[in-house]
C-alpha cells in the first residue's frame, strides 16, 4: 500500500503517504517510541475533571499538527519554492513539538521546574532515541534542522513560524481538538480559509495572510481569547490541577526530611520523588499512567496529610476557588485572614489554601503584540487596493478590542468554603466568583 490512513475526529482522513523517503520517514517517526509515549499523556491534562470527554492525547494533536503542515506545504508549494529536506524537517518538527512533555502536560512543569520544549530538543538530537536515530538515517543534518525549526531559529524563518507563532499548525490544531472534545464551542474557527489564505513575504522571510483571510483570523484569535477565558482556565480544572500539586509537593517534602513514601522501586518517579538527576530516557519514561498509579497507592500513606490529598485526587473531591476581584492593595488582608481561617478548621494552609495566578500559562493566552518578539506576530494585508502587510493589531479593530484577561484566585477544600466565602462577601469591594 501507498499510505497509512488514520480515522481522525478533528480532521477526519488523515493520510501518510509512504511512496516517497520523506513519507516514509514521517511514518517511521509516528511509530517511534517517543511519539507512541504520547498516546500515555492526555492534550488538556486534567480537563477531563471538568469536560468528561477530554480524552484526548498528545499523540492525537501531534498527528493533527503533522496533517495541518502537510496541507500548509502543499498548498504554500503552489506558489514558493521550499527545498526538500527543509519541507521534510518542518512537517518532523510538527509532528514531533510535544515529545518533550511530562505527565499531564503543563502540571509537571510546575512542580519540577522544567520546559517540555528543552527536552523535546534533547529528544531529536540524541543518538540513543529512536526519533534521533531516524531523522539520522533520514540525513545527518535532520536532527539539528528539527531542533532548530522547533527552537525558532531555523531559516527559511517561515517555516519555523509554521511550527511556533501565534498563528502556527500547533494551535490551529488544539483549538479545533480541544474545542470537540470538550464539548466547549468556543473554539470553533474557518480554518479552510485561513489555510487558503497564507501567504509567504520572502524579503522579510515570514508568513502573512492575505487581505481575504483577515475575518478568518479574527475569528482564529477570539477562539483562542475565549476557549483561553472558559477551558484553559476553567476553575474546576484548575482547582484539580491544585490538588495533584498539592499531592506531589507533600509527597517530596516528606521524602526529603527522610519520610517514608511508597514509591515503584528503580522507576523515573521514584528519581522523581528523591530529587535525583533525570537523564533523557527518564523523562520519557513518565507518562499519566505512573503519577496517576502512586497517587493511588498514596491513598494509604501514613501521613495523614498525602493520604487525603491522594483520596480527594482520585476520588475528584477537588477544592473549591473564588476569583479575588479586589484591588490588588486589599488582597493580602483577605488572604491573611482566609489562610487563618483554613487552618483553625485542622488544614495545613501550605497544601489546602492555593493561590492560582491563572495567567501563569502564556501559551494559551490571547494575541497580544505588545511585548511580543516580532517573528512571533500574526502579520496581515491592509485592503486589496494597494495592500500592505502589516501587523494584524493595526488592520483589524476587532483585535485591537481583545483586552488583557489576567485571574487571580485562591483554592480551599469545600469543608471551608462557608466560612471563606462569608469572610470574601464581607469585603467592601469584593465581588465574588466562585465555583
Amino acid at each position: 500500500m501507498s499510505e497509512r490512513i488514520y480515522r481522525d475526529p478533528v480532521h477526519n482522513i488523515i493520510r501518510l503517504r509512504t511512496d516517497s523517503a520523506e513519507g516514509r520517514l514521517m511514518v517511521r517517526l509516528v511509530d517511534s517510541f517517543e511519539v507512541q509515549r504520547l498516546r500515555r499523556i492526555k492534550q488538556l491534562g486534567l480537563a477531563l475533571f471538568t469536560y468528561q470527554g477530554a480524552e484526548h492525547s498528545r499523540f492525537a494533536h501531534s498527528l493533527g499538527a503533522l496533517h495541518l503542515m502537510t496541507r500548509v506545504l502543499d498548498r504554500l508549494a503552489e506558489r514558493y519554492r521550499v527545498p526538500e529536506e527543509a519541507r521534510a524537517a518542518a512537517r518532523a518538527a510538527a509532528l514531533l513539538h510535544d515529545t518533550g512533555h511530562g505527565p499531564f502536560s503543563h502540571v509537571m512543569e510546575k512542580v519540577l521546574h522544567f520546559h517540555h520544549e528543552e527536552w523535546t530538543r534533547r529528544a531529536v538530537l540524541s543518538e540513543e532515541t529512536e526519533v534521533g536515530q531516524i531523522l539520522r538515517d533520514f540525513s545527518p543534518g535532520l536532527p539539528a534542522a528539527v531542533a532548530s525549526i522547533i527552537e525558532g531559529t531555523f531559516q527559511p524563518a517561515f517555516l519555523a513560524q509554521l511550527v511556533s507563532s501565534q498563528l502556527d499548525v500547533d494551535r490551529m490544531d488544539y483549538l479545533l481538538r480541544d474545542s470537540l472534545m470538550t464539548g466547549a464551542k468556543y473554539g470553533y474557527y474557518d480554518l479552510e480559509w485561513i489555510i487558503n489564505a497564507i501567504e509567504v513575504d520572502e524579503r522579510s522571510d515570514r508568513i502573512y495572510v492575505s487581505a481575504r483571510g483577515l475575518y478568518a483570523v479574527e475569528e482564529y484569535l477570539q477562539a483562542r481569547y475565549y476557549m483561553f477565558r472558559q477551558v484553559y482556565f476553567h476553575r474546576t480544572l484548575r482547582s484539580a490541577e491544585a490538588v495533584l500539586r498539592s499531592a506531589l509537593k507533600r509527597a517530596l517534602e516528606l521524602i526529603s526530611a527522610g519520610e517514608r513514601v511508597w514509591c515503584a522501586p528503580g522507576t523515573a518517579f521514584e528519581k522523581v520523588l528523591r530529587r535525583a538527576p533525570l537523564a533523557l530516557s527518564d523523562h520519557l519514561e513518565l507518562d499519566d499512567a505512573e503519577v496517576t498509579f502512586h497517587i493511588k497507592q498514596w491513598q494509604r500513606a501514613e501521613d495523614p496529610t498525602l493520604r487525603d490529598l491522594s483520596r480527594r485526587f482520585v476520588g475528584r473531591r477537588l477544592f473549591k476557588a473564588i476569583d479575588l476581584d479586589m484591588p490588588e492593595g486589599e488582597r493580602a488582608d483577605f488572604l491573611d485572614t482566609a489562610r487563618g481561617v483554613v487552618a483553625r478548621c485542622g488544614f495545613d494552609p501550605a497544601y489546602y489554601f492555593i493561590e492560582d495566578h491563572a495567567g501563569d500559562v502564556p501559551y494559551y493566552s490571547y494575541y497580544t503584540a505588545e511585548g511580543a518578539e516580532p517573528k512571533s506576530l500574526i502579520y496581515c494585508e491592509d485592503g486589496y487596493a494597494r495592500p500592505r502587510v502589516r501587523e494584524i493589531s493595526e488592520v483589524s479593530d476587532a483585535v485591537r478590542g481583545l483586552r488583557s484577561y489576567r485571574l487571580y484566585r485562591v483554592c480551599f477544600p469545600p469543608e471551608v468554603k462557608e466560612e471563606v466565602y462569608a469572610l470574601y462577601h464581607r469585603h467592601p469591594s469584593a465581588d465574588a466568583v466562585a465555583s
